[in-house]
């Protein structure tokens, strides 16, 4: 069946754009950014090529590879942004501090950016990154959507079962403002309620609204 969401088509277009080290070297702060976050080797760059159906973000086995800010444009004013991979132990440590510095820089400061997804290994959910950005995203009132990625390594009841108990820990610690799903790269899995997200947070309307 083919998708209708009207985000799609522009995914299908996506251009890379520039690649910013520091926030000033950021596109114009204007129109419509959503931005895309992980801990290292979480399946960022994966989910970002199967969303856009292009070899945009670069996959790597060594983790933390994505070092800078990453900018896609979708059209004139909605754009997609790799954040750099977090948390990998063989990065050195002032590197990992200008991450630090740029990236909390970028998230406090653009007024485009209209939310944030991220990257959990369905393996390997809730870790100290993944808490750190729940906590900013609700004291921010910035929408965060949950990608639990690699959902096909799990049978799919363990990966409900996974996204289940994930969910209920998350309604406890930081109430409804965190919406999650199941998604997986390779199976395509999830990628509607995904574009779904981006579409309401790009302000496009949802096939639904489309159709009726």
């Amino acid at each position: 069946m083919q998708l209708k969401n009207p985000i799609l088509g522009l995914c299908q277009q996506a251009t890379f754009s520039l690649s910013a080290a520091k926030v000033d070297q950021c596109p114009d702060d204007e129109g419509f950014e959503v931005a895309f976050a992980g801990r290292s080797n979480a399946g960022k760059s994966s989910a970002l090529n199967t969303l856009t159906h292009a070899s945009l973000a670069r996959t790597s086995k060594t983790p933390g590879r994505t070092q800078l800010l990453n900018f896609f444009n979708l059209d004139d004013e909605r754009r997609l942004v790799d954040l750099p991979g977090y948390g990998y132990a063989k990065v050195p440590i002032p590197l990992k501090q200008h991450w630090q510095r740029h990236l909390e820089a970028y998230l406090g400061s653009r007024e485009s950016l209209k939310g944030l997804i991220l990257m959990m290994d369905i393996r390997h959910p809730m870790t100290d990154f993944d808490l750190l950005m729940l906590d900013w995203s609700v004291a921010s009132h910035m929408p965060m959507h949950i990608l639990l990625t690699k959902a096909d390594k799990l049978t799919y009841g363990a990966a409900k079962n996974t996204l289940l108990k994930v969910q209920a820990e998350i309604r406890k610690g930081w109430g409804d403002a965190v919406s999650i799903q199941l998604f997986s790269a390779p199976k395509r899995l999830g990628l509607e309620e995904a574009y779904t997200v981006l579409a309401r947070w790009m302000e496009l309307p949802d096939k639904e609204a489309a159709e009726g």
